[in-house]
């Protein structure tokens, strides 16, 4: 029984985030949190994960026309090796876990925003764009995460992407950094949970059910609130204990 609610929550966590152009990094985090997993373990499962599931994601809104490819590049061109150097950069056991919890609460508040429909009015300066993937990269490497949910706030908020061309570039976004922080992780180590075989399927097939339904544009809004209570809960644990 504790399995299968293992295996649920990751099925949960990969059908929500797939079907927003995102990895699922940290809700993989928050549920690994919860579950006691170490960190050890914590960093390069959720990369694994977050890299298949991502680019399963990249595929489908690709496929439905929504990647705007002008705005990826000079994000990429700074994130990827910040992502690199973040996750070679030694860090405590405590502050992990205070990073983790302050950013599963920005991912919370990316969960519960609603965000409508905004034309696009601004088309942002290249420089800009290479600050902003620089940052993201550098933290996403350190606590292993792709990005999307620190990248996707900025480009909704600040007007330069639709909801589905954000979720068409964070997703290739986090495929990249993903995998720019597995090889750094590398040179760490990289073990995993003993589960990671059924872990992979259960979370592969919910990355493919939630990015197809993402890409046409159904909406889960339980779904949404329900993922949001693990990760207060998952980030309260970080923050206190």
């Amino acid at each position: 029984m504790h399995e299968i609610w293992i295996y649920l929550l990751f099925f949960l966590v990969a059908f929500f985030y797939s079907s927003i152009g995102h990895g699922g990094a940290s809700g993989y985090l928050a549920v690994m949190a919860l579950l006691n997993f170490t960190p050890a373990v914590m960093k390069p499962t959720s990369l694994l994960l977050n890299t298949l599931v991502s680019f399963i994601a990249f595929v489908s809104f690709y496929r439905a026309g929504h990647f705007k490819s002008k705005l990826l590049w000079p994000l990429i061109a700074a994130s990827i090796p910040f992502a690199f150097l973040g996750s070679i950069l030694p860090v405590s056991e405590l502050i992990y876990k205070k990073l983790l919890g302050v950013v599963l609460l920005i991912s919370i508040l990316r969960l519960l925003y609603q965000n409508a429909e905004k034309p696009v009015v601004k088309n942002p300066k290249w420089y800009v764009l290479f600050i902003i993937g620089a940052l993201i990269g550098l933290v996403s490497g350190m606590i292993g995460m792709g990005g999307g949910i620190l990248l996707a706030p900025v480009l909704l908020l600040m007007s330069w992407a639709t909801q589905k061309q954000t979720a068409a570039i964070c997703a290739i976004f986090i495929f990249l950094n993903s995998i720019s922080g597995m090889v750094g992780q590398l040179n760490t180590g990289f073990p995993l949970s003993a589960q990671i075989i059924s872990i992979i399927i259960i979370v592969l097939a919910g990355g493919w059910l939630g990015a197809y339904i993402g890409s046409k544009k159904l909406n889960e809004k339980g779904m949404k609130y329900m993922l949001a209570i693990v990760l207060i809960m998952a980030s309260i644990k970080l923050l206190l204990v």
